[in-house]
């Protein structure tokens, strides 16, 4: 199948008075269409490859090639552009604005790609649309549930028709519940063609998802297919990086 995704002996070293080596050698292929898991207890590297995976954060050493495009020595520009027309975010914490509604918030990552106000309202409530809130659209992200934000956010990652979705502790604010509902959805875009890529210390999350790669102490000890499989029980202005490990 088509790789997405190639890591080819990738390593990052934090430097410091002990110079901390977070990944080491990873070798990591990802295809188009596939919905992933990486996991892995705190400190174990997930969120620093979260961040290489989503051009938040340079590596030293390696190869990393996104839907063909070899990411190294990017400039911040650059590195933006890239993000903004490839990835879509999804965070723990929703990331959405407080002073904007519901479809401002969706309808912002083609702000900052030079949309006229009118197609990116009428994409903004498209996607809505897509998400069931339509009739949430003018709601401000205090009016809203946490499922509902996580959903807005999901919108928000999809407008730019990104080849990819990363996700960083998707569920880790909600109920397990609406966790699931979260879920249900990610595997509805998945079953509709859409990568997507979650970090998670879930195993309910991972067990909804087709395959889980494991990682350890800066290692991919383990890529196999979720024990429950994927039928289990049904922006240009990117916050900085992702949750710490």
């Amino acid at each position: 199948m088509e790789k997405i995704i190639e890591l080819k002996d990738v390593n990052k070293t934090y430097p410091g008075a002990v110079p901390l080596h977070v990944l080491k050698g990873i070798n990591l292929d990802i295809s188009r269409g596939e919905l992933v898991a990486i996991m892995g207890a705190s400190g174990s590297g997930k969120s620093t490859l979260l961040n290489i995976l989503g051009i938040l954060d340079n590596y030293d050493t390696g190869e990393y090639r996104l839907d063909g495009t070899l990411v190294r020595d990017l400039t911040e520009n650059q590195a933006a552009q890239l993000r903004n027309r490839k990835i879509g975010f999804v965070f723990q914490s929703f990331n959405l604005i407080n002073y904007k509604n519901a479809l401002e918030n969706v309808a912002l990552p083609l702000f900052y790609q030079g949309v006229s106000r009118r197609k990116r309202n009428r994409l903004a409530m498209e996607q809505l649309e897509r998400m069931g809130l339509a009739d949430r659209a003018h709601h401000l992200p205090g009016e809203l549930s946490g499922g509902q934000k996580q959903r807005v956010a999901i919108a928000r990652a999809l407008i730019t028709q990104p080849a990819l979705i990363l996700a960083d502790e998707p569920t880790g604010a909600l109920d397990s519940q609406t966790s699931r509902e979260v879920m249900a959805l990610m595997r509805e875009l998945n079953d509709q063609g859409m990568t997507i890529v979650i970090v998670t210390h879930d195993p309910g999350v991972g067990a909804s998802t087709s395959r889980i790669i494991r990682i350890s102490d800066g290692i991919i000890e383990g890529s196999g297919q979720s024990s429950t499989s994927h039928g289990a029980p049904q922006f240009a202005a990117v916050v900085n990086s992702f949750s710490n490990d």
